[in-house]
């Protein structure tokens, strides 16, 4: 039996028209019975580094029977009027390096074989983990993956900063392991015993969205790299799913009734 988590991460690929640009990490969520794809908002834009693809392509597994076979998915980044369709947020401290792209199921292969985070996933209290806790970091670093079953990969992972606190003031915690380009929009997860059957065939604990290295000035020939990286907390997907409040219908004013003038 291939465990849900592996295809609950999907492999991205940045189009601008037929140019392949970059490649990256997804995942899948829902809620409300409405399916997104999660993954960093560098990855759909990145003005510093003029980064502007017009559509993602994400790896789909359509057969249970033999998880070789999967197809691509084209999500398009742009509506009309050059609309993004994704969602973003931001905080205090700017804009959170996470968005959320709504996933048109009528669209999508009839036999999808594929695993999502709800919000049973989401953690309900920060006490459960501390700083040292041991955690993974699923993706395709430098693309790199099993290619014949095309599954992610794991890294071994811990917290690194005090966990429920935003490190130096923005909304992400700090993991410390080895990470790659093409991890961009990793989930960080953790297994956590405590109420498993509320998260049904996907047994773990979805904590935060893995965004990038970190590094600082130092002596490239003496000193080694941090192998510090910054995860956003996972309760921001809360915020980039929420549904848009309903339009309300416009009242229509009753006019005042006309004078009435006697012509006699």
């Amino acid at each position: 039996m291939l465990e849900s988590l592996l295809v609950a991460i999907t492999r991205v690929a940045t189009w601008s028209d037929k140019q392949l640009l970059t490649h990256a990490t997804g995942f899948f969520f829902e809620r409300d019975k409405h399916l997104f794809l999660i993954t960093n908002r560098h990855v759909v834009l990145d003005e510093a580094n003029q980064h502007h693809p017009d559509r993602l392509e994400i790896e789909l597994h359509t057969n249970p029977e033999n998880v070789a076979i999967t197809t691509q998915f084209s999500l398009p980044l742009y509506g009309s009027k050059q609309q993004p369709l994704w969602k973003e947020a931001s905080d205090a401290a700017g804009l959170i390096d996470v968005v959320a792209i709504k996933i048109n199921r009528e669209n999508l292969p009839q036999n999808l074989f594929i695993a999502a985070f709800t919000p049973a996933h989401l953690l309900k209290d920060l006490d459960q983990i501390e700083i040292g806790t041991s955690v993974l970091i699923l993706g395709f670093p430098l693309g790199f993956h099993d290619t014949l079953h095309h599954l992610p990969i794991a890294r071994q992972a811990v917290i690194a900063s005090a966990f429920g606190m935003r490190f130096q003031g923005n909304g992400y915690f700090l993991t410390d392991a080895r990470t790659h380009r093409g991890s961009s929009g990793t989930p960080v997860v953790a297994r956590l015993t405590e109420d498993v059957s509320s998260r049904g065939h996907l047994p773990w604990i979805l904590l935060g969205i893995h965004s990038a290295r970190l590094d600082v000035p130092r002596d490239t020939e003496q000193d080694e790299r941090l192998n510090l990286n910054c995860a956003w907390y996972a309760d921001v997907l809360m915020v980039l799913t929420e549904p848009a409040p309903a339009k309300k219908m416009p009242t229509i004013k009753k006019s005042a009734p006309l004078p009435i003038t006697n012509h006699l």
